[in-house]
Formats: C-alpha cells, sequence, structure tokens
C-alpha cells in the first residue's frame, strides 16, 4: 500500500525567511526513504505506511528545535486509499 501525504513544518518567531529549516527538513524526509517533492508552500511525499511518514516527520520536526527554535507549526495532510495503488505521480497526472 502506499500513502501519499502534504507536509508543512515551519518554525514560528524565527524571522522572515525560513527557508534554511525548510530544507533542513525537507533531508529529514528524504533521509527516511520517503519520495519527496518539494512544492513552493509544503512538500509532498509518499510512503509505504503513515507510520513511516510519521517517523519522518517526527525527525523533521526535531530537526528544527535542533536548530534553535523555540516552537513549530506544522500540517500534515494524508490520502492513504485501499481501493487502489496511489502515488505522487498518479495524483498529479489526474489532474494535470
Amino acid at each position: 500500500m502506499t500513502v501519499v501525504a502534504d507536509i508543512a513544518i515551519m518554525p514560528v518567531g524565527e524571522g522572515t525567511s525560513l527557508s534554511k529549516y525548510v530544507k533542513r527538513a525537507v533531508e529529514e524526509l528524504r533521509k527516511a526513504r520517503l519520495k519527496v517533492d518539494v512544492g513552493a508552500m509544503s512538500t509532498s511525499v509518499e510512503a509505504q505506511s503513515t507510520e513511516q511518514i510519521f517517523k519522518a516527520f517526527e525527525k523533521a520536526k526535531e530537526a528544527l528545535f535542533e536548530m534553535g527554535a523555540k516552537r513549530v507549526y506544522a500540517t500534515i495532510r494524508i490520502d492513504e486509499r485501499r481501493d487502489k495503488k496511489i502515488s505522487l505521480k498518479s495524483k498529479k497526472s489526474a489532474i494535470l
């Protein structure tokens, strides 16, 4: 089974440019061997389970705290289907 999720993780109160934090979070998602598609406002990922997504999310979130963030705001949206296989590619091709 493949699970697709959209993740946004950002520190609060760390200035107007957050790119170094986002870059670090994305690095952690890639280290977790998720398929990663970085967008302008969030990052889409593909994994074999929600557990894999949540473990990778936890590492990405903690990386921001390790960088000195005192507060982190995050959103996760998950699409898990049991009736057919999905992927980042199939979801994009359905609308493009």
